[in-house]
């Protein structure tokens, strides 16, 4: 509806604008045309300044319209004044149409908020707010709904959109025991889903939380716009001033009127519209062509950054390998396979790490959780329980040894999980993990973006981690790092780094410390925890390595929009200015140097809403 009035009002004021020439040039009527025109086109221009000039913020392009144009009709330059106002009209119409096609296009993206959920008692089901929903309840999600909140499927066999969080096209087919994502469409089924976490901590309530604030950490790119309009606004008006005044009063034949006009041509050209708004919209367009792909990036300043990285740190598990490991080996001389593998899998039955359910998958067989007296799970290291009266260790090499046990150094692909009985090493289980099908083709695309290292820190030991950084082609990786470690040789790794900013990329709770140190900590959001993605600058939500070349590639394109910007904007308007300084540059110039510019800019940031995989 505004809009509509604002097309009305620029259609009656450009009638009257082409009617006052109609009528012979310096007639009351042509000149009654005009102001009327004048008035219509540029009454709020003439408002917002006179409300800024209270609030004393007046040096900005209202009051350089408002004072360029009262001077063109000070010189009876009527048709020049309209023109301005009535050009201004229309290019903030332009404007106001790319910011909104642009805005509506990320909020289509972003329209993942769920707006019911039907909770289940009993027989019963009721519609109700997400918000209402409780840890441990019963959803039900028909065939055409979206999901309300995180779960595991309970009932039901359904296809799932997941395309609006994971950027993902192809539906995932879901069943009983898989988990469900809140934000995600169910296709063609019906499912009954336990509620796994409450709508605040829920996927779709962090990334609406994410991707609406954004906005408030800026690039440096766009801070430094803002400081230069802050400035460049009053330098403008004093070179303006003296434009106007000193030329007549040091130079024989200078005529006031003529460098009056030259002053006002000046203003009107060095509105710094075209930067203000483009700018912003670039990184917010970068932002959301993000979104869409199921990237989540928590502010300009790291779109700007990640596009200025030289080095790459990756996590092993569960980052560049899938952390599906599986049982590949075992050997004990004191025990049989079966009996080690038991021991081991009910040691680790408390344990939520990716060793610990190989371990318990291979052993396959019902777990007494009776027969489990104690557990407790020792990072980076491994579990100790106490099972059926027996004293279990079950992790690494290190582990022995801080508990004072010897073992021998065995040396395979893989890795090896240790395993002592009653204060005595049993026997050892090689476990090997797959690397991600896109990893390798991913990390030789990263290269090929500019990124100069691609470095991998992981926990595992030295011949698993060497057998996939060699498999992939790594530039460097470090081997059997407990979490501090892993910071100390990120420090490092900063330390080296001369120029570029230095990029983490993890998945578990680990690798929080980590995350946060980097200047980009990137979490891979399908797998990741919390505390991963509370900790990153930008979360990947598939467990894909293929989406952070996807991210370098929209981070570049967008500053590379940016850049353009820039370099159109002032060009344009430097040039025009120095014309109209010497008097060759009209008002209609000044006007394509303010509006046209602002416009073609604008149209250009947009792009950054289009990026092709």
């Amino acid at each position: 509806m505004k809009r509509r009035q604002q097309v009305k009002k620029i259609v009656i004021a450009a009638i009257l604008f082409v009617m006052g020439f109609i009528f012979s040039k310096d007639s009351l009527a042509s000149e009654i045309m005009f102001l009327i025109s004048y008035v219509l086109a540029g009454y709020d221009v003439i408002g917002k300044a006179l409300r800024n000039m209270v609030k004393r913020q007046f040096l900005d392009e209202n009051f350089l319209m408002v004072i360029a144009t009262f001077g063109a009709i000070f010189l009876k330059e009527y048709s020049e004044a309209v023109g301005v106002m009535l050009f201004y009209q229309i290019g903030e119409l332009f404007q106001s149409y790319a910011v909104n096609q642009s805005r509506k296009s990320v909020a289509a993206l972003m329209d993942i908020r769920p707006e019911y959920a039907n909770l289940k008692h009993g027989k019963e089901i009721r519609k109700v707010s997400p918000d209402d929903v409780k840890i441990g309840d019963v959803i039900v999600i028909e065939s055409g709904e979206r999901v309300p909140l995180d779960g595991v499927v309970i009932k039901g066999v359904s296809l799932v959109d997941t395309s609006a969080v994971t950027g993902e096209s192809v539906p995932r087919e879901l069943e009983k025991g898989d988990k469900i994502i809140s934000g995600s469409i169910n296709i063609n089924g019906l499912l009954e889903v336990k509620v796994q976490s409450k709508y605040q901590e829920s996927t779709v309530s962090k990334i609406l939380d994410l991707v609406e604030n954004a906005g408030n950490k800026k690039a440096k790119t766009e801070q430094f716009i803002t400081e230069f309009a802050r400035l460049y606004t009053p330098i403008v008006v004093v070179l303006a001033i003296l434009l106007a005044i000193i030329p007549p009063l040091f130079w024989e034949g200078a005529v006031f009127q003529d460098w009056l006009y030259r002053a006002l041509t000046f203003l009107v050209i060095s509105c710094p519209c075209a930067l203000v708004i483009s700018i912003p919209l670039s990184f917010f367009g970068g932002i959301g062509a993000a979104s869409k792909q199921g990237i989540l990036i928590k502010g300009s300043n790291y779109l700007q950054a990640l596009s200025e990285a030289e080095t790459i740190v990756f996590d092993k598990t569960g980052t560049l390998t899938k952390g599906n490991f599986t049982v590949v080996d075992i050997q004990s001389e004191k025990y049989s396979p079966h009996e080690l593998l038991r021991y081991a899998a009910y040691a680790g039955f408390h344990s939520s790490h990716p060793v610990s359910k190989s371990i318990r998958e291979a052993y396959k067989e019902k777990i007494d959780n009776g027969l489990i007296s104690s557990f407790e799970e020792i990072p980076a290291h491994g579990v100790k329980a106490e099972v059926d009266g027996h004293e279990i260790y079950v992790g690494s090499k290190k582990l022995l040894e801080k508990n004072k046990m010897t073992s021998p150094q065995i040396k395979a692909i893989g890795s090896i999980v240790y395993v002592a009985i009653d204060g005595e090493f049993a026997g050892w289980i090689r476990i090997a993990d797959e690397i991600k099908s896109d990893a390798k083709q991913a990390l030789k695309d990263l290269k090929d973006l500019g990124i100069k290292e691609l470095v991998m820190l992981t926990g595992d030991t030295k011949a698993a981690g060497k057998s996939v950084a060699k498999a992939l082609g790594l530039d460097k990786v470090y081997t059997e790092l407990l979490p501090h470690q892993k910071v100390s040789q990120l420090e490092h790794i900063l330390q080296e780094t001369k120029s570029g900013k230095v990029v983490f990329v993890g998945d578990g709770l680990n690798d929080a410390p980590v995350l946060a140190r980097a200047d980009i900590g990137i979490a891979m959001g399908g797998v990741g925890s919390d505390a991963a993605i509370e900790a990153a600058d930008i979360v990947i939500m598939t467990d894909e390595p293929s989406k952070i070349v996807l991210a370098r590639h929209i981070s570049q394109k967008t500053m590379s929009i940016v850049k353009e910007n820039i370099i159109f904007a002032l060009g344009i308007k430097f040039s025009v200015l120095g014309l109209g300084a010497i008097g060759i540059a009209t008002m209609w110039a000044a006007v394509f140097a303010d509006v046209g510019v602002s416009v073609i800019a604008i149209l250009n940031a947009i792009r950054t809403l289009y990026v092709r995989r």
